[in-house]
């Protein structure tokens, strides 16, 4: 004969729902009970663990949040990860912001409280991911990062990116580099990380193609003009680049680095005075190409021409997904941006 399970008794259950509830008050649960804290490693102090994320994040994002999580170490270096409210959070970033580097363009220091909340969440991402603090210790999770104010940057006329080039290749101490540098960022819509990261390796001559390797770790053939990769390849040659090194090279041999960039806008600034006032970068360049290109053969082209991967659209739709433009379509507003035919455009482009 089977037996039916009884019922716990009315205060028996009465009992097991007000725990409930007690438990339901303070934010906790069942599993919250039964997972022994004994298991969980102990939870390390900042500076012992900023080196390990640093060591396991990729090189951008080391150089986009090194500078915070150095200055995390200098604040909350002896405290431990689980110490920190997110009330002392918020403290922080007022201190960041009180604290950043004024700059012409800069913008009270909101982007100073943006990068520390995101070195922050990518901090204790990590944290949780090694089973340090559970995702409600997590304070980084309660602070909301600073509304981003759009951008100012837009783009260059026909005529003033002319003076710009004009200026590139009639100053400095090594004119060909500059105009180099930036007719590789006007053609492809690279940005600076990708341009510095090329090698003679990353070149199809035959195809006149270029692998681009950017944030976030992406990976794209771009067209470039046939011009622009006999320059490239003449570049690369001459300087004695090595195939899997970098290619953009100073006269001597050494790699470009950043700070050719910086140098060679604040020559140009020097000569015309609205480049430094309005602090046009190379990343303008980027827009200017952009923006021709969308007014010219659509939003698809343009997405897939600056190498976007999020596949959201303008309208935030999915549809942006079925519509992504091909590599002809991209090398067919390459070649009418540069008035030179490319190997993989459709026959007879023209300059709209």
């Amino acid at each position: 004969m089977t037996t039916v399970p009884s019922s716990p008794p009315v205060s028996q259950q009465a009992a097991v729902d007000a725990a409930l509830l007690v438990l339901k008050s303070m934010g906790l649960s069942l599993e919250d009970l039964t997972s022994a804290p004994g298991q969980r490693p102990p939870v390390p102090t900042f500076a012992d663990y900023i080196p390990i994320v640093s060591a396991a994040v990729t090189d951008g994002t080391r150089r986009a949040y090194g500078t915070y999580w150095g200055r995390i170490t200098q604040q909350w270096g002896t405290r431990h990860l689980d110490e920190p409210t997110p009330s002392e959070v918020r403290q922080l970033m007022k201190l960041i912001k009180a604290n950043a580097v004024q700059r012409r363009n800069g913008r009270g220091g909101r982007s100073a409280e943006e990068h520390l909340v995101a070195a922050l969440r990518c901090l204790y991402r990590h944290a949780e991911d090694d089973g340090l603090i559970s995702e409600k210790d997590n304070p980084a999770r309660k602070v909301d990062k600073p509304r981003r104010l759009p951008s100012t940057r837009r783009a260059v006329a026909d005529t003033r990116l002319a003076e710009i080039n004009e200026v590139a290749a009639t100053t400095g101490d090594d004119p060909e580099l500059d105009t180099l540098i930036l007719r590789l960022h006007a053609e492809t819509a690279c940005r600076r990380g990708g341009a510095l990261a090329l090698r003679p390796a990353d070149l199809d001559r035959e195809q006149c193609l270029i692998m681009l390797r950017e944030k976030g770790e992406t990976v794209r053939w771009q067209p470039v003009s046939p011009t622009l990769m006999a320059a490239l390849i003449h570049h690369a040659e001459e300087r004695h680049a090595p195939p899997d090194g970098r290619l953009l090279r100073y006269t001597d041999g050494r790699p470009v680095t950043y700070r050719r960039y910086d140098g060679l806008w604040v020559r140009i600034g020097r000569h015309l005075p609205w480049v430094r006032t309005q602090q046009i970068s190379t990343h303008w360049l980027r827009h200017t190409t952009l923006t021709w290109v969308e007014r010219n053969f659509g939003f698809a082209v343009a997405h897939a021409y600056a190498g976007h991967t999020d596949g959201t659209g303008d309208t935030g739709s999915a549809t942006s997904t079925y519509v992504r433009a091909t590599l002809t379509e991209v090398a067919t507003a390459l070649a009418a941006l540069t008035g030179e035919p490319h190997p993989l455009a459709e026959p007879g482009t023209v300059t709209p």
